[in-house]
């Protein structure tokens, strides 16, 4: 398997987890029907961080200097909604819980990250 897919498995995998711990943490703000739609969901997070968050950030980049980095948590709560929002099964509460949902989500994937592939 090439780096690039070994890559997004990471990702995903860490997407996975991560995205199961914020279910536990946010209990009824944030819902998954069943593990299939947690897969999905995180399935959709990954592709959406690899393709569209890196344009996102480009493009706000200007309202990021000005708030001093502030305004790619705006950023990051839109992807995580739209992960949402493609995903069957799938619930968010509102954008104010995926702004809180993905401060948590950078935390936690950093710890994962940090225990599954020590590179």
């Amino acid at each position: 398997m090439s780096d690039t897919g070994k890559g997004f498995l990471r990702i995903w995998l860490i997407d996975v987890l991560s995205l199961w711990a914020v279910d536990i943490l946010f209990g009824s703000k944030i819902t998954f029907a069943d593990g299939w739609s947690l897969i999905f969901t995180a399935l959709a997070l990954a592709v959406l961080t690899i393709t569209i968050k890196p344009l996102l950030k480009v493009i706000s980049l200007p309202g990021t200097v000005i708030t001093f980095g502030l305004f790619s948590l705006i950023v990051n709560a839109a992807v995580l909604e739209l992960a949402f929002a493609l995903s069957r099964g799938s619930s968010i509460a509102s954008f104010g819980t995926a702004v809180w949902a993905s401060i948590i989500l950078a935390f936690v994937n950093s710890f994962f990250s940090h225990l599954f592939f020590k590179d």
